[in-house]
């Protein structure tokens, strides 16, 4: 008990001030731009996408049946297919010239982001000050 009750501050830490937080709130779309940059930028350097896909493997494995026996409900083991997910990355054909104006707008996206950001920040600064 003396763990957790130690513990508890560190954990309520961990999710950060309130000025933290309202700042990650007012950045969001900006992050989310400065990553598809990254992933678009990655793109035009190898000349081809990575796309991440599921695919689905089948094994057997041990499944439990509901038999009535007597009056009574009991589970019983059996053999049995499942589906299991794995995901995989492969590479994927794009159109550099269309990659390269997607970039030029995202680029100019986060000129248009990172001036409103500069007022949320400010914002949550004098709104929650440290």
């Amino acid at each position: 008990m003396k763990r957790i009750a130690l513990a508890l501050p560190l954990l309520l830490f961990a999710c950060g001030t309130p000025q933290e937080q309202c700042i990650n709130r007012g950045t969001r779309d900006l992050r989310t731009v400065d990553r598809l940059i990254a992933e678009t930028e990655g793109n035009l350097k190898r000349g081809y996408a990575i796309e991440t896909i599921t695919e689905y493997d089948v094994a057997w494995d041990t499944c439990l049946t509901s038999v009535t026996v007597d009056g009574q409900t009991l589970l019983k083991p059996r053999p049995c297919l499942k589906e299991r997910p794995r995901t995989v990355e492969r590479p994927k054909a794009i159109d550099l010239n269309a990659e390269a104006a997607k970039l030029e707008s995202l680029k100019s996206k986060r000129k248009e982001l990172a001036l409103a950001a500069e007022a949320v920040i400010a914002q949550c600064k004098a709104q929650y000050p440290e």
